[in-house]
């Protein structure tokens, strides 16, 4: 059985009358105490709570001022990267993608990586405002290593269906087959083998620049080829 609900009548004859009265006045009496010390104990205490405040202005101020010069190193240090071919054949395939992410933030791309188990054939993800978005798959080989056909495959089949991207390219610091080259060339898989990389990389040019990517010109290729 449910419990009953109270409910409050109204006052009945004189005597509840003034009873209810009595009690609203007590809460009210009560209520204007309670309000009156309250600014007594802010007037006592005000210079203790100006002080919080003004410590945790200070706080927040230092805060954000390290954030933004945290975040004008990060922008500094971003310009000027150079990476050398030596460095890159020192990579494992890990710090390889972490690195060609970079480089793109240093173009001017929103880049992150996203290799691992499962990436269909995408390492590193980049947006950008006017060109849209490039999927990265990086080969990091020993030198001397070659990347083939199988991969421009790949890539051309994941980059517009599993990614929605307007540029899809293969990188490496080795080299590509003949057969992968004329084969990205003709379905606009672009690749960037170790003279490319060098130039890009260590001599500081753009990858759009080297690549000549046009703004948002290739994403319906891409799905028709899907």
């Amino acid at each position: 059985m449910g419990r009953k609900r109270v409910r409050l009548r109204r006052p009945r004859g004189a005597a509840e009358f003034l009873s209810a009265a009595v009690v609203a006045l007590a809460a009210l009496v009560l209520a204007v105490r309670m309000a009156a010390a309250a600014v007594g104990a802010l007037k006592d205490g005000w210079p203790f709570l100006l002080i919080l405040v003004l410590l945790a202005g200070a706080v927040g101020a230092w805060r954000i001022a390290r954030t933004v010069r945290g975040r004008r190193r990060d922008a500094v240090r971003r310009a000027a990267l150079r990476i050398t071919l030596a460095e890159f054949d020192a990579m494992d395939d890990r710090q390889f993608e972490y690195a060609l992410r970079d480089l793109l933030v240093r173009d001017g791309w929103s880049a992150r990586r996203v290799g691992g188990s499962g990436d269909q054939a995408s390492d590193v993800i980049s947006d950008h405002t006017q060109r849209g978005r490039i999927v990265v798959q990086a080969k990091h080989t020993r030198v001397g290593g070659k990347v083939g056909s199988s991969v421009m495959y790949a890539v051309k089949g994941t980059a517009g269906p599993a990614h929605r991207a307007d540029h899809a390219v293969v990188v490496t610091n080795g080299a590509f087959t003949r057969d992968a080259m004329a084969w990205g060339e003709r379905h606009s898989v672009h690749w960037v083998d170790r003279d490319r990389l060098r130039r890009w990389a260590q001599d500081g040019t753009a990858l759009h620049e080297l690549l000549g990517l046009s703004a948002r010109a290739r994403r319906a290729r891409f799905k028709r080829a899907a």
